[in-house]
């Protein structure tokens, strides 16, 4: 990044929410410096992000573009750890690495590092993530500090090199006969936890009405 992008990043929560339309902070950064994009779209920096960007950039403050979505209290994703189903796509997802967990076993959320992001919503096959509100009454800015956004890029910094270094080793194991084992192997592991999430489902009662 060149040094007008390298302060707009700065200045941005460092969620890595994407919801800006560029694949993490650093993008958008480079996109707002190089004129390519508005400084009013980042919903988690809110209105006073809007403003930390319309100094740097000596633009005209505006209004937060709905199109990239609300600004809002800063929500924390929680699993229902009895229907998590061990797949492990939330953890590909999560650029904070905040969810702990292993291959067919649950998971769980480690409140501290969660950026609030949503990227684990979608990939759940099974829906057993929601989100709580973590700072009611508290959006944008007041919701999220300097020292958090410092924490989130940290992690998703290692988060980067892990999956680097995953990758890595992957193109130095030995090639299997099925040049995409792995993915098949993966798609094998859903496809089980969720015959496996369906059956549970059946067997568990209706909802009582009201």
């Amino acid at each position: 990044m060149n040094g007008l992008a390298a302060r707009i990043h700065d200045a941005l929560p460092q969620t890595q929410c994407t919801r800006c339309g560029y694949p993490d902070c650093a993008g958008y950064a480079q996109a707002v410096a190089d004129g390519e994009a508005g400084i009013n779209q980042c919903p988690p920096g809110g209105t006073e992000g809007i403003a930390r960007l319309a100094q740097l950039t000596g633009r005209e403050p505006l209004p937060l573009d709905p199109k990239f979505g609300t600004e809002g209290p800063r929500a924390m994703a929680v699993i229902d750890e009895a229907w998590c189903i061990g797949c492990t796509l939330c953890l590909d997802a999560c650029p904070t690495d905040a969810i702990l967990g292993i291959n067919k076993r649950m998971h769980t959320v480690i409140d501290a590092h969660c950026t609030g992001c949503e990227l684990c919503i979608p990939v759940c096959p099974v829906d057993c993530i929601s989100l709580e509100v973590e700072t009611p009454g508290r959006t944008g800015w007041h919701a999220w500090s300097q020292a958090q956004a410092e924490a989130a890029l940290q992690r998703y910094k290692l988060h980067g090199e892990h999956r680097r270094t995953d990758k890595r080793q992957g193109e130095e194991a030995p090639s299997a006969a099925e040049p995409h084992a792995a993915d098949t192997r993966k798609r094998s592991i859903v496809e089980a936890a969720l015959a496996r999430a369906r059956a549970a489902s059946q067997q568990r009662p209706p909802a009582a009405k009201p």
